[in-house]
């Protein structure tokens, strides 16, 4: 396996389309890389880039320490999985994972055990006979990444490998691919659009958005950390509540007044934030629906805050759609100057769940609490 290092790349297309603007990430032996973001944001564009099915327009990538802009995709030791499988239809199983192999002119003995080892580790040694169209999309995936583990390559990349298949499908593989990076400790760059895939998978995660890197970090950190708005609503199912108000101090302490309703800055975030309401008090609250329910079941409001109990940390809110989830559900909810707020909370047999039409108090649980400056890209303060 290999490292794959990027240095300020750039793709600029004709008309001046800068699709990847400064890319920079040193990626580690053996490592498992996710990229990613929105429909447009360029991480296709930079996984073409390193398969070398993309020329950079300006900057340098490397594998294995070789710089690699001018080296053609066949010579750059790598195997790519697409979405659309590209399994030739007139060929077997075997055949098409064979074809690789054959090009390289290995002895028939060899390619034979490369290819059953293969199909062995995926489960499709009784389908080596058989044609693509008998085949369903899970085999077929199956047969797209045994022709890329029998290359033995030094670096996997996967562009969106399971956009084509139902969801249920998808976690299964989902696990498959991990499982097999585990086993085979293959360098890999992996592109998703799914946010799902990206915390399940990637040892590191890149958040791209127009092109540009909005952060690089593990799942869990950049889910608890965001350093922006933007990747604050992008990972995270529900996605992150956002709430437009103003810093405003009052009796020594810093409060959030979101307009129809007061929440307090705790402690950790107060000086951060202090500093900032000298020249704008304007602010962007952050809150996960998890860090949300109705006061009379809150749990978190009691447990671990450092705030003081005589403190309100709760808005009023109109209830106007409840979705159940099974152990879970979501209460779809309103302020009078925001009209879409989750909140994501357990639902249990002997609790009844406020009822649509409802305006209850919603607990906010300020101590996981997230503060950006104004805008859709809105850095983190605090």
């Amino acid at each position: 396996m290999a490292t794959v290092d990027l240095e300020h790349v750039h793709k600029t297309y004709e008309g001046g389309f800068e699709a990847v603007r400064d890319f920079s990430l040193a990626i580690k032996e053996r490592e498992f890389i996710v990229l990613v973001g929105p429909s447009g944001c360029g991480k296709s564009t930079t996984l073409r880039m390193i398969a070398g099915l993309e020329e950079i327009s300006s900057g340098k990538i490397s594998i294995g320490g070789k710089v690699m802009n001018k080296v053609a995709p066949k010579d750059r030791d790598i195997a790519m999985v697409f979405q659309s499988y590209a399994l030739y239809p007139h060929m077997t199983v075997f055949e098409n994972m064979a074809f690789a192999l054959k090009l390289r002119k290995l002895p028939r003995a060899t390619i034979a055990d490369k290819v059953r080892r293969a199909a062995d580790v995926l489960g499709i040694v009784d389908e080596l006979g058989k044609r693509p169209r008998q085949l369903s999309g899970g085999q077929r995936q199956r047969v797209a990444l045994g022709r890329a583990i029998v290359r033995e390559p030094r670096c996997f990349l996967f562009d969106e490998p399971l956009s084509n298949l139902d969801a249920k499908l998808r976690v299964e593989m989902r696990a498959e691919i991990k499982r097999l990076h585990l086993a085979l400790g293959s360098t890999t760059v992996y592109v998703t659009h799914d946010q799902e895939e990206a915390i399940t998978l990637g040892d590191r995660v890149v958040v791209m958005n127009r092109g540009v890197v909005q952060q690089c970090a593990s799942a869990l950190d950049i889910y608890h950390h965001p350093a922006n708005r933007f990747v604050a609503g992008f990972l995270g199912t529900p996605p992150m509540n956002f709430f437009e108000g103003r810093l405003v101090e009052e009796g020594g302490r810093l409060w959030f007044d979101e307009g129809t309703g007061r929440l307090p800055v705790p402690a950790r975030a107060t000086a951060a934030l202090r500093e900032h309401a000298t020249t704008r008090p304007g602010v962007v609250l952050g809150v996960r629906p998890e860090a949300l329910a109705p006061a009379s079941t809150a749990r978190f409001a009691a447990a671990g805050s450092q705030l003081p109990m005589q403190l309100p940390m709760q808005l009023p809110m109109k209830v106007w759609l409840v979705q159940p989830l099974g152990a879970t559900m979501d209460l779809y909810l309103q302020t009078e100057r925001h009209a879409r707020v989750i909140a994501h909370v357990e639902a249990t047999a002997d609790r009844a769940a406020p009822a649509v039409g409802d305006t209850v108090p919603i607990a906010v649980d300020m101590e996981r609490a997230h503060f950006f400056a104004p805008g859709d890209d809105g850095i983190a303060l605090a």
